[in-house]
Formats: structure tokens, sequence, C-alpha cells
């Protein structure tokens, strides 16, 4: 008997890991130094509103929330090998992130803080962009979006593209004024979240 049928299937697969993502990265979130400092919550707000507005269009089974649609309709069928392809590509951005994560160690947040010893890390994937875990979960959205090929998996990934440049604009205000210079002249070399091309 199969207990996991759904993992046989690329879409099934790729709920799976980014379910994995998400339960592993909750579990992982008491690995952080103390915050001395913290964005306040209304200016957090707008962007997790948006990430999670966009996150509800590509992540959920909107099918039932939008009774057959045309715009919730795929827009064309992706089999086999390239189907695969695509949820490899949900793996790898989800990779990306973790190797961030771990890189940057107990200095993480999940929201916008100030660390004890708060310094710049330019290294590892943080070398290829200043924001590699946002760039990660890019990577994973737009994967899964052209699996699933509706319209609004589409709309859902670009909206969730907003809300985590939302945040890495505060994240970078914040520490331009606790780092100075020495951020500027890191927002200077290392593109923000598209690798060799400085966006």
């Amino acid at each position: 008997m199969k207990l996991l049928p759904q993992l046989e299937t690329p879409i099934g697969a790729a709920f799976a890991l980014w379910a994995l993502w998400l339960i592993s990265w909750l579990l992982a979130a008491g690995w952080s130094k103390p915050a001395v400092g913290r964005a306040s919550f209304l200016r957090q707000a707008p962007d997790r509103i948006v990430t999670a507005i966009g996150a509800f269009l590509l992540l959920t089974r909107y099918q039932q929330f939008f009774n057959g649609a045309s715009f919730s309709q795929p827009l064309y069928l992706i089999q086999g090998a390239l189907a695969w392809a695509l949820t490899s590509l949900v793996a790898v951005g989800i990779l990306f992130t973790w190797w961030a994560r771990i890189h940057l160690g107990s200095l993480w947040s999940g929201t916008v803080t100030k660390k004890a010893d708060h310094h710049i890390v330019d290294t590892g994937p943080y070398g290829i962009v200043r924001h590699p875990i946002y760039t990660g979960l890019l990577l994973s959205a737009y994967a899964l979006a052209a699996l699933r090929a509706a319209p609004v998996s589409f709309a859902g990934a670009a909206i969730m593209t907003l809300g985590w440049y939302m945040k890495a604009r505060l994240e970078e205000q914040f520490l331009s004024q606790d780092l100075g210079a020495e951020y500027d002249a890191y927002r200077e070399r290392v593109p923000m979240l598209v690798p060799f091309i400085g966006v």
C-alpha cells in the first residue's frame, strides 16, 4: 500500500516540499540571537499582509474558492520530465533558503530586528545576493506557479515577490541605519535578489 501517493506526481511532490520547508523553518525559529532592536509591528504589517495574500493565491486549492473561474484554470499542461524539472527547481530554491539560513546562523530573524553583535555577512549565498532566503523562495514560488500553470498561481507568485521585496527594503533601511557606510558598500557590490543583474 502506498502511504504517500501524492509524492508520485510532480505537483504533489512540489507541495510536499513547500510543506516540509515551512515545518522545518518553524522548528528552527528558536535558533536565533536575542533581538536588541526591532521594527514596529505597523512597519512590518504591510509586507506580511501582501506576502500572505500571495501565498494564499499560490498555495491553496484555489479552484474551490473561485468556483471554476477562468483565471483559476491551467493555461497549459505540463507533464513528464518538464514537470519534474519544475519540481526540482522548487527543491533547489528551498535548499538555497536553507543554505542561507544555516550560513547566517543565529543572526537570522523572521522579523526585522537588530541582533546582539550584529555585523554584515557577505560570504556564501550572501556574496551572491543580499537576501538569498527570499531569492530561494522566489525560485520555488515561480517554479510552482509554472507547474500549476493558472493565471492565479502566477499572480500569487508575483504578489509574494512584492511582499518579500517590501520586507527586504525595510530590512535594508534598518541595517543601513545600524551599520552605516559598511552596509552601503555591501549594497553597492552585491545584488539584492537576482544574481548578476543588480536587482
